[in-house]
């Protein structure tokens, strides 16, 4: 998938970086009269707060019995992104995962339905808000511009500024960007907040923007990165190439000779500067190529750098206007340094401590985290998949930083764990999903991305390894649980292999039902050789299909009603059970008409087919970036090698609980419901999902 989605959000840095700087006011005494007023009132309304106090804890008690009695103190949540039913099952049984086993023992395991399509931002919305796509409107990574047919990012909108005074060649601007969850439906930690019960949510995908509520959160997909991409890493080289990368990354020129080399950082386009020129850090990198290190001096500063080896974190500042600056987080790496000399930039992070836009609730939380466990990455998809995928960076450096990541979130986790008195914390790891995308092609034999003579041979169990770790952290959070605490381990989805990719454009255009202009071949991204005013149907994104509609399309021309009701019929049938003619298999399972799927004000957004593929095929790289051209079928040979986006049915994720639960074949639609229970509330009227723990059955272990 090609995440290179280039938005508006460099103004909303801006603005927040200007509102987020010390200001030196019109004269001191000016200061020292605003303070004397500040805490003359601070005084009034302390006093008006003693007074109505008795009041106030009058109304809290009347609340209180207002509501049935909690079952727990703190429900505590643990999600591993991507753990799969298949996977734990067997490593419980061969005794791997001990402290699962135990967890299941004292309370309950089961698989977890997923939803439809299973994909991350989809299942974390349901699991977040206890509905279905229809009523949260989030079915897939990206959605599609109708007026332009161009991908989107589906879960946050990010506005512009068009109104701008300028003073030379500085501009100004006139109002803020808008920036906008597009989430629909309430989350549960928004109900809990509403009756007085906190919450700690850190990491949850599609947290972004944060939201208001009584409780803190750390955000997480689709968080950008500084250039205002969902990633976007640099590769700085001696090597002339014009070739572009397929997926989030660009090339930048390495100059010099010997042992001394110059470069230039590029930051976000300055749109408070005439002509929006790109901020610039200026670099040299003095190279050892004996001892195999090298040294980068940016300013006045030295970071050392060891060939092969992921850095620490670089704090990059550029500067915007004078005595305005906005910060970042980059790990480097010195990829080669032979004849050609290569430096890897990672995704430049938002800085934590001082974030150049809105990434947590309170907007000084990431800060606290900051404080308490350091520096940390805060981009949504926080581990480089892309340059592993170009081959710019290698299975060691992308295990490190899948584990330093995790360790940042553990961090987290325990830090909000040990303070949390009552209330609810949840806290999602990454790493479970991010390791079985690349390294499955390394537990699979006969993979057509394995690589050849084992690279590293270590990376044979790097899942297996990775399952047992997540197996560890339960034992350390089992190990602190309170008599009246609740545990719940849930994943949103299971896993499965990436053999073949399917191009469903190039199937559309092949059976007559997508159309590429005079003169085209189809080999342009996003769908740019396609002629609208004779396609009845097309795919962006990667779970499903839609209709070019009139009226609802720039250009469609299938009429809504019988005629679309019609095609959909007819593509149902000739999509579900699709073969692979190469490999004797069947490579769609079937379609599914998501106006029959999804229930719910907001189900008109989604794709109008989903496509449920068989174990082994995904929708393919060229599809995924809106190309036409190519095979129907082919070998994917990325190491991304393992995925999730296939039929639900075939990867159902994970649940435990300490406690055992009344309903078989839960579904990560029932966690909401479920965690408002633990805690005395009745389930929220917009939620469908059932209540896995009822009072009147709830048992504890050993009770």
């Amino acid at each position: 998938m090609k995440l290179f989605l280039k938005t508006t959000v460099l103004l909303l840095v801006l603005m927040w970086a200007a509102s987020a700087e010390a200001y030196v006011g019109p004269g001191a005494g000016f200061a020292l009269l605003g303070s004397f007023f500040v805490i003359f009132a601070t005084m009034i309304l302390a006093g008006v707060s003693l007074l109505i106090l008795p009041f106030r804890t009058l109304w809290r008690m009347l609340r209180r019995r207002s509501k049935a009695k909690a079952l727990a103190k703190r429900v505590i949540v643990v999600g591993f992104d991507g753990q799969d039913a298949r996977m734990t099952e067997k490593l419980m049984a061969e005794g791997k995962m001990p402290n699962f086993s135990r967890l299941a023992e004292r309370g309950c395991y089961s698989k977890l339905q997923t939803t439809y399509p299973s994909i991350t931002p989809v299942a974390w919305s349901t699991f977040a808000t206890g509905v279905n796509p229809g009523k949260h409107n989030i079915f897939d990574f990206l959605d599609r511009d109708p007026r332009t047919y161009l991908p989107r990012l589906s879960s946050a909108h990010i506005g512009s500024v068009e109104r701008f005074f300028k003073i030379g060649k500085f501009k100004i601007p006139m109002s803020k960007p808008e920036i906008r969850l597009l989430r629909k439906s309430k989350a549960f930690w928004k109900v809990l907040g509403e009756h007085h019960i906190w919450s700690t949510i850190l990491r949850v995908p599609i947290t972004f923007p944060p939201e208001k509520f009584y409780g803190a959160q750390m955000g997480a997909m689709c968080i950008p990165d500084l250039l205002g991409t969902q990633g976007t890493f640099m590769l700085f080289s001696t090597r002339q190439s014009d070739e572009s990368f397929q997926e989030g990354g660009m090339r930048l020129p390495l100059e010099g000779e010997g042992d001394h080399y110059r470069g230039k950082i590029l930051g976000p386009e300055n749109i408070l500067i005439k002509g929006d020129p790109p901020m610039e850090i200026p670099f040299e990198l003095k190279l050892d190529r004996e001892r195999k290190k090298a040294e980068l001096k940016i300013g006045g500063d030295v970071f050392p750098l060891e060939q092969g080896t992921l850095s620490d974190y670089l704090k990059l500042e550029f500067s915007v206007v004078p005595g305005m600056k906005v910060a970042g987080l980059s790990r480097l790496m010195l990829t080669e340094m032979e004849k050609e000399v290569s430096l890897y930039f990672s995704p430049i992070n938002i800085e934590p401590e001082k974030p150049a836009m809105p990434i947590s609730h309170p907007s000084y939380y990431s800060t606290y985290l900051e404080k308490r466990i350091g520096e940390f990455a805060t981009l949504g998809l926080a581990e480089d998949t892309w340059a592993l995928n170009e081959k710019i960076t290698d299975d060691r450096a992308f295990w490190t930083q899948t584990q330093d990541v995790e360790q940042e979130r553990e961090e987290m986790f325990f830090t909000a764990l040990d303070k949390l008195r009552s209330g609810c914390l949840v806290t999602v790891f990454d790493a479970t999903d991010r390791v079985q995308h690349m390294y499955w092609r390394y537990a699979e034999e006969g993979h057509p991305a394995a690589p050849e003579g084992a690279e590293d041979p270590r990376f044979e169990d790097a899942i297996r390894e990775h399952y047992e770790k997540n197996d560890a952290l339960i034992g350390r959070v089992m190990d602190r649980l309170r008599e009246d605490d609740v545990l719940i381990v849930l994943s949103d989805h299971g896993f499965s292999s990436f053999r073949r990719g399917v191009n469903i454009n190039a199937w559309l255009l092949k059976e007559g039902y997508l159309h590429l202009k005079e003169g085209t071949d189809g080999s342009t991204e996003w769908l740019q050789d396609v002629d609208w005013s004779k396609t009845r149907a097309y795919a962006v994104g990667l779970v499903g299909l839609f209709l070019n509609i009139r009226g609802r399309e720039e250009h469609g021309i299938v009429e809504a009603g019988e005629e679309v009701e019609a095609l959909k019929k007819e593509l149902i049938e000739k999509l579900s059970g699709l073969r692979d003619d190469e490999k004797d298999e069947v490579g769609i399972n079937e379609a599914f008409d998501t106006d029959l799927t999804y229930r719910g004000p907001y189900k008109g957004n989604a794709p109008d087919l989903l496509l449920g593929y068989n174990h082994g095929y995904r929708i393919s790289w060229d599809c995924a970036s809106g190309k036409v051209a190519g095979k129907i079928f082919e070998d994917n040979t990325k190491a991304w090698s393992g995925d999730h986006i296939i039929d639900p049915r075939l990867v159902p994720g994970i649940f435990l609980c300490s406690d055992p639960v009344d309903v078989e074949n839960p579904h990560i639609v029932d966690l909401a419901p479920t965690i408002l229970n633990l805690f005395g509330l009745e389930k929220a009227p917009h939620m469908e999902g059932r209540g896995l723990i009822h009072p009147a059955s709830f048992r504890r272990a050993g009770a």
